[in-house]
């Protein structure tokens, strides 16, 4: 293994990289299998209907010669773009506010520093890409302009679709549909949605709830990144795609399935913690080592770990939490 990955990202000096590769020589076996499977399905076409047998493949991953396609896909964010023939590019033709671009460009440099695909000195150097796309969606939702946390996810789309545009189309299906209200400038569907997290450990995991609540830690501390950065710096990149795969596919809950079960699968080693910052620690290391490297066997955890959880459920729960927030001002 190389000391920089498929995508471009350096290995940090602490690689294990013996671990890794017993788990990708396991991996690459169901890679494989998955593939075969995948062009079966797509047969040279560009169309998949939903349907039991496509969000069994979804979740059993998506092969990354067909993940662009798929995610564009599933998310309708190919259908936007064949409706809208020619305005990305008009986006990026007219007049520009200045402040949004200044934001924009504080934030270039800031932007994967570990990946060789994102520095000056690479050519072709991807910040420009990140930073039209960027700039184009600040001017097509101006109501979310641009917000930090918004870079990373660009990032990974452009790594995946290799593509400005496609891009541009998938994070208008993740901030305009999927992610409910995450980047507007109050933030209140992320606020909501960490609170419905909390509801929710309570429900499934309560001894880690009591913890947080005795000793004053917010949930917010311990898990904004995980909702702002969709787990991006947070999970090993291969199993943050894994997960990007359902969120296209079935939506935001997944967030929650990830994050309920990293605490429910660390229960024991969370509730050790005896203080405030220990605490914040603890949620740090839960999101390292072998559970979250081996993506293939987290992302079956996922869907059994956490038990039943429905979308009305979350609905009803961001309801409350919502009007709770509302009501605190």
């Amino acid at each position: 293994f190389r000391r920089v990955d498929p995508y471009g990202f350096e290995r940090p000096e602490d690689f294990d990289y013996a671990s890794y590769e017993a788990f990708f020589s396991r991996y690459l076996v169901v890679l494989t299998r998955r593939a075969i499977k995948w062009s079966k399905l797509l047969k040279g076409h560009n169309v998949i209907q939903k349907s039991l047998k496509v969000k069994r493949y979804i979740r059993k991953g998506i092969p990354n010669e067909h993940r662009a396609l798929v995610w564009m896909i599933v998310s309708g964010a190919q259908a936007n773009m064949e409706q809208n023939p020619g305005y990305y590019h008009r986006l990026l033709e007219g007049e520009k506010n200045d402040k949004l671009v200044e934001a924009i460009k504080t934030d270039m440099n800031r932007t994967f520093p570990d990946n060789v695909k994102f520095r000056i000195t690479a050519d072709p150097c991807l910040q420009h890409t990140l930073y039209n796309v960027l700039v184009a969606y600040g001017h097509h939702n101006k109501a979310v302009g641009y917000c930090q946390g918004m870079n990373f996810i660009a990032g990974y789309l452009i790594l995946i679709t290799k593509n400005e545009e496609e891009s541009f189309w998938l994070l208008d299906a993740l901030i305009g549909k999927i992610l409910p209200d995450y980047y507007s400038p109050a933030m209140t569907g992320l606020k909501t949605d960490q609170e419905v997290l909390g509801e929710l450990v309570k429900m499934k995991v309560p001894a880690v709830a009591e913890l947080m609540e005795r000793h004053g830690v917010m949930w917010t501390l311990v898990v904004s990144r995980w909702f702002i950065c969709l787990f991006i710096d947070i999970l090993p990149v291969e199993t943050v795609l894994r997960i990007w795969d359902c969120l296209f596919y079935e939506g935001s809950k997944i967030i929650f399935r990830v994050a309920l079960t990293l605490i429910k699968q660390h229960q024991a080693f969370i509730l050790e913690a005896t203080n405030f910052p220990d605490i914040c620690d603890k949620f740090k290391d839960i999101t390292k080592g072998t559970f979250v490297t081996e993506c293939h066997s987290f992302m079956q955890k996922i869907f059994t770990e956490p038990g039943s959880l429905s979308m009305a459920t979350i609905t009803k729960l961001r309801e409350t939490c919502g009007e709770k927030l509302l009501s605190q001002g």
